[in-house]
């Protein structure tokens, strides 16, 4: 049996993790040939989501709680996630996922079939079939744009969409990278993992998916997230 692990990084979302949690164990529940753990990294939440966590994880043991000391980014909620993934869970597979319920868990065996033939699976928008709901038009241009300039600088010409956080990637492949050389904290993590991927030249693979904007919380994404963005994406460039 394969063992999967979904690293899911909040920051106040207790409106959210509960029905996420269930709602990826019900989509999965018919995955014989898995074992799937969630593993959220919670950034000690003013609106005490790792309580809400804490009281699952007695319910169900495949959900563990990391709890960090405070606020720290993306990035390195990611680098602690696959860490102790890898310390404590011997994964085949880690999943990178949002708690705000953007990303649907029903796609989640789409993954995995991919998987089996690919190192690095990518929850796309951009390609066939995908689609962003609920984003006015203006939000729409941003993000469509702002990921047509991490694929150009980057240098990352056919893969469609760089900034997605929906993945699922070979244990494998995530060992043989430097995580500390990514050297971004924030949502430009994203890029440099993929880029870093990438580089190894990882087999990578698009899947569509519907994009669903949050119903409650607000978004994490910062004006410093943006400026690191694209800093990052002239650095990978010359790199």
């Amino acid at each position: 049996m394969k063992k999967v692990v979904i690293v899911i990084p909040t920051y106040n979302e207790s409106e959210n993790i509960e029905r996420v949690i269930n709602l990826i164990y019900e989509k999965t529940k018919n995955l014989n040939d898995y074992s799937i753990n969630v593993l959220v990294v919670d950034d000690n939440s003013p609106d005490k989501t790792y309580e809400v966590v804490e009281k699952v994880s007695k319910k169900n043991k495949g959900v563990i709680l990391l709890k960090r000391k405070d606020k720290a980014g993306l990035g390195t909620a990611y680098i602690d996630g696959f860490r102790y993934a890898f310390k404590n869970l011997n994964p085949d597979v880690i999943f990178q996922m949002d708690a705000d319920l953007s990303h649907d868990p029903k796609e989640i065996p789409n993954f995995l079939r991919e998987i089996e033939r690919y190192d690095f699976v990518i929850g796309s928008r951009y390609v066939k079939g995908g689609e962003i709901l609920n984003w006015g038009i203006a939000r729409k241009v941003i993000s469509f744009f702002g990921n047509f300039f991490a694929r150009v600088v980057a240098g990352m010409y056919n893969v469609k969409d760089c900034t997605t956080g929906y993945r699922a990637i070979r244990a494998g492949l995530l060992k043989k990278i430097d995580l500390d050389r990514i050297n971004v904290h924030g949502y430009a993590f994203l890029l440099g993992l993929l880029h870093a991927c990438y580089r190894k030249k990882a087999r990578i693979k698009e899947i569509p998916i519907t994009f669903l904007d949050r119903e409650y919380g607000s978004s994490k994404l910062t004006k410093k997230d943006m400026f690191e963005f694209f800093i990052n994406s002239f650095r990978l460039r010359f790199k």
